[in-house]
């Protein structure tokens, strides 16, 4: 029979720990509510238990650990019931059970001082998107936990709910949270700190001289078509040597030379390459460092069923608290006052008003939708009944020719205001309206309505909108009546779709117009044959007059 594994004397000190430490009430008390709707799994010193599981009761807590839990983990998703959570379930049943996510950036760095500059960067972004209230935790190691609770974010973009958009959303969300704090961190690096990191290997950069923010490159492409004499420049990565079709002959474009571009996104400077003293005029020679991937920060730990540490559990190497913590106590922390047995336990998730994290998401998605423009991404490709819809272009529209029920919409309304949203954006699209035009009505639209909606949630279903492929609006009747715009007519009975009924319209209109315009030019070819018909006449009469000939 084999003998037991030994335990190391770190293990031991935990365990001995931990059952002195959790039997506090107000620990007990803290983890159990911020447990709720998530996914929580324990770990056994070095190993972890079964997933999914969660705490029904608040004796749960001190169970699990009288049979040898260490540590507690929970889910940023929050679910219905995190107990019927399938391991390799479908997107779609993920969506189905997941009702939201909260923002969660877990700043990571072997060099606590460090980690600090980096909490505090990220804390002045969120403040000057006007994200005020947050939590801040120490993760019981070398890092922090910031959260954003899932209230603080609007509930719908573009039509979709947001809770659906995980974690692509969020991953979007930190990834400009992460652009934006590297500026802020930058300012508050020691006079030494390239000493430092000297023999450490980074990723490199060009640093702009007009504005000393990090520039990138970008690889530009001229692509042509002989046969149809066309051709187009395209924003490409190094690496892509994709192919690309002509759009109108659909025979592969030639190639016809690609140059590296150096770009500074935040003034506009540009230089190829290739012009040595152009490039030496607005671009520094010397490389570099992306921060962040310098000093191990690592922010983008955003994936389906993370876990991270709750607050208030035990850290197995440090055997400290992952304690609350106030703004103003950052730089003064230290990892000892995080000793289990003195730690004061307060709430990491603040109080927030509803959506008050909704500037921070429209300027991400921005930033994200320019970032893909740069470098050349294609933008989301649509799914569902309607992803491989394509939008039509129609000529000379008229608000005359809408259905019945967007045109109640465009009066203004009172109750459904987000769902007009959604079936306007995807109804102008889809007939082909040209941007400037679409959000001009968009906005005109709102201003009608007796109490508007937000401007920066019109901006952000706009952003979201364009960053994917038309779909057709909902279909007709049931969606429509849901906020009392169906009105139908008689033209109504023969559509299933507003983008069947404004074509229809338009077709039967601009035949009308056409026959109209046929029938005037037929009477003015007959008038005209009439003139020149009398005129004939008149020039016969006049040659036959014998007084017009007596000469």
């Amino acid at each position: 029979m084999e003998s037991p594994k030994p335990i190391s004397f770190k293990e031991q000190r935990v365990r001995n720990m931990t059952h002195l430490y959790y039997s506090r009430p107000e620990v007990q008390k803290a983890m159990f509510e911020f447990s709720k709707n998530r996914e929580i799994s324990s770990q056994y010193f070095d190993g972890f238990g079964k997933r999914p599981d969660s705490f029904e009761y608040l004796g749960d807590v001190m169970a699990m650990v009288q049979k040898g839990t260490t540590s507690f983990h929970c889910s940023e998703e929050l679910w219905e019931n995190p107990l019927d959570i399938v391991t390799g379930m479908s997107e779609e049943q993920a969506n189905e059970l997941r009702i939201g996510w909260d923002l969660l950036i877990d700043i990571d760095c072997k060099w606590f001082d460090y980690s600090k500059l980096a909490a505090k960067s990220i804390i002045e972004v969120l403040e000057d998107h006007n994200v005020k209230n947050f939590g801040i935790k120490f993760s019981g190691s070398k890092g922090w936990h910031i959260i954003v609770p899932w209230k603080s974010f609007p509930k719908e973009v573009g039509g979709t709910n947001t809770k659906d958009l995980f974690p692509a959303l969020p991953r979007e969300v930190v990834g400009y949270i992460r652009f934006e704090a590297e500026k802020n961190l930058r300012k508050k690096l020691p006079e030494d700190f390239y000493q430092q990191f000297k023999d450490v290997k980074i990723k490199k950069g060009i640093r702009c001289l007009e504005c000393n923010e990090i520039s990138e490159s970008y690889t530009r492409v001229d692509l042509s078509c002989q046969s149809c004499k066309i051709s187009e420049i395209r924003r490409l990565n190094e690496s892509d040597h994709k192919k690309y079709p002509c759009p109108t002959c659909k025979r592969e474009l030639e190639e016809r030379g690609r140059n590296v571009i150096t770009e500074c996104l935040k003034c506009n400077s540009t230089s190829d390459a290739s012009d040595t003293r152009k490039r030496k005029g607005n671009f520094a020679e010397v490389i570099e460092e992306d921060l962040f991937e310098l000093m191990g920060l690592d922010i983008l730990l955003v994936s389906p069923r993370h876990l991270f540490r709750m607050p208030y559990s035990l850290h197995e190497k440090t055997a400290l608290s992952s304690t609350v913590i106030y703004e103003n106590e950052i730089d003064n922390f230290q990892p000892a006052d995080a000793d289990p047995m003195k730690v004061e336990v307060r709430n990491f998730m603040p109080d927030v008003e509803e959506g008050e994290a909704s500037e921070l998401l429209i300027q991400a998605l921005d930033w994200h939708k320019d970032e893909e423009l740069r470098v050349g991404k294609s933008t989301e490709k649509a799914t569902g009944k309607f992803a491989d819809y394509k939008p039509i272009k129609l000529e000379n529209l008229s608000e005359e020719n809408f259905p019945p029920c967007t045109r109640n919409i465009l009066k203004g309304i009172s109750d459904g205001k987000k769902r007009a949203v959604f079936a306007l954006l995807n109804l102008f699209r889809s007939v082909g309206m040209e941007k400037e035009e679409l959000e001009k009505r968009i906005y005109d639209w709102n201003k009608k309505n007796p109490v508007p909606l937000k401007e920066g949630y019109i901006k952000s279903q706009l952003i979201w909108s364009y960053r994917r492929k038309p779909i057709m609006p909902p279909n007709c009747k049931e969606f429509y009546q849901g906020f009392a715009v169906c009105t139908p007519n008689d033209f109504c009975k023969i559509i299933k779709n507003p983008v069947n009924y404004v074509v229809r319209k338009n077709f039967v209109e601009n035949r009308k117009k056409k026959e109209e315009e046929k029938k005037v030019k037929r009477a003015e070819n007959d008038k005209k044959k009439k003139d020149n018909k009398k005129t004939k006449k008149e020039s016969v009469a006049k040659n036959c007059n014998p007084e017009h000939n007596k000469f």
